[in-house]
């Protein structure tokens, strides 16, 4: 799921101004592309996304004779699965329908190949991020396409004044704004100093935060904690590998880390991030960068102080999570020529770049070169350089939930929340390493079945 090293490593070192101007160029409609066209996306949390995309979409509907409807669909409550499954099993619905990594597997009887379209976009844009490709090309097909918006990733996202006061850990110093780190202080940044920095922290009355609840933000620091520490519950084989030494070790490490921890992350949702360190409570979160997004427009004092920077790294290295979003289309389309040739333009290096700068550098691009058309992340303040890590510029090895298991079964244990569900079950339940352990394997039994 890793990426292959490559010059224009997964979201390293961006040149050049967004192409505005792409958005102008010339389109090319087909014969039989007039007509309607529902979508239903992602409702960004960055504010000015939605309006960004629906001014993008509606000026390429008037210029192709075609009506396009868009619906934003909020991510709290699962609510793009539950809208997902009852298209599907309806028959009705979309046209185009936003799918997450942890979706596509689940869906893919539903959701037509796409295979001209992503070959059209990379035969002509250069090769996609092989963490892209795991999730969205199954069967020897592709089943989504790269969305134009909506694919994060979990960063750090910590207050650089608190840990300098309290923990006495630089953050701008380990992670500076330029490509000139210290491999020897980078090192030193791994989960036992993020522990040691969480005990200080809480004892100043300022704790990290994060949640330990069934919802896509636990999963995404709980899978490259647990990558850190080699502990898969599925491995690459989709073979049970639950009960095992690195998962008693990572477990052992997370009830300690959780001493720490505010009580109230046992049911944060996926805002909980964002609301923990916008109130000033906070001092570190993993997350996208949208909890600095909306503290820049209403709590601008504590925005400045929020420095964005790679995970620790563990005993089997340092990994990110990616929240990947594609559009798929459904079988059920009534106007799929018009919905494949939308799908290969959102995927322009114009549109790809307007929604890069509308989003703040929240939305990161799946196809490589894409990198090279926006430099949002260097420009991005206050503070001055405080974004500019947030696109993976280190050792970070990027995977998705449920990692290393193979797609379909990874999409499984993804959408269960067997990982958060096994830890909250450890450091809040009452369950032993072993109770806990056993549990898990007989709901990833039933995984595996399913």
């Amino acid at each position: 799921m890793a990426t292959k090293a490559t010059s224009r490593r997964i979201f390293m070192q961006s040149a050049g101004a967004a192409a505005a101007g792409a958005l102008a160029a010339p389109y090319v409609k087909t014969a039989a592309s007039a007509g309607r066209l529902k979508l239903g996306v992602l409702d960004h949390w960055v504010p000015g996304t939605n309006q960004a995309l629906r001014r993008i979409l509606t000026r390429w509907g008037e210029a192709n004779g075609v009506e396009v409807t868009v619906d934003f669909i909020t991510s709290l409550g699962n609510k793009p699965l539950l809208t997902a499954q009852a298209e599907a099993r309806a028959g009705a619905g979309h046209d185009i329908f936003m799918h997450s990594s942890a979706m596509v597997p689940l869906f893919k009887h539903r959701l037509v190949s796409l295979d001209d379209v992503v070959e059209d976009i990379l035969s002509a844009q250069g090769p996609i991020a092989d963490v892209f490709r795991y999730a969205g090309h199954l069967d020897g097909s592709w089943r989504v396409s790269p969305a134009p918006t909506g694919t994060n990733c979990y960063a750090t996202v910590a207050r650089r004044d608190l840990f300098r006061e309290h923990a006495g850990v630089d953050l701008t110093e380990l992670f500076p704004a330029n490509g000139a780190r210290d491999p020897a202080k980078v090192a030193s940044w791994n989960w036992e100093t993020f522990r040691d920095a969480a005990g200080a922290l809480h004892a100043a009355g300022v704790p990290v935060g994060a949640p330990v609840a069934p919802i896509p933000d636990s999963t995404g620091w709980l899978t490259q904690l647990f990558a850190a520490y080699g502990a898969a519950v599925v491995d690459e084989h989709g073979d049970i590998a639950v009960d095992s030494d690195p998962v008693r070790e990572v477990l052992e490490y997370v009830v300690r880390l959780m001493e720490f921890l505010p009580d109230s992350v046992y049911a944060w949702d996926d805002a909980g991030n964002n609301r923990w360190i916008i109130s000033g409570s906070g001092s570190a979160i993993f997350n996208p960068p949208s909890a600095w997004a909306l503290a820049r427009r209403d709590h601008p004092d504590v925005a400045r102080h929020i420095w964005h920077c790679d995970v620790p790294r563990g005993p089997a290295g340092r990994f990110r999570t990616f929240n990947t979003i594609f559009w798929g289309l459904w079988d059920f389309s009534e106007n799929q020529s018009a919905a494949r040739d939308l799908l290969r333009y959102v995927a322009e290096p114009g549109v790809v770049a307007a929604m890069l700068e509308a989003s703040q550098g929240y939305d990161l691009p799946m196809v490589l070169s894409h990198y090279d058309h926006t430099n949002v992340w260097a420009q991005g303040q206050p503070p001055a350089g405080g974004l500019y890590n947030y696109a993976v510029r280190g050792d970070e090895r990027p995977i998705v939930g449920g990692y290393p298991a193979p797609a379909e079964i990874a999409a499984s244990i993804t959408v269960q929340r067997v990982v958060s569900n096994l830890v909250a079950r450890v450091t809040q339940g009452g369950d032993s390493l072993d109770e806990g352990i056993g549990w898990a394997e007989n709901e990833l039994a039933g995984v595996l079945r399913g």
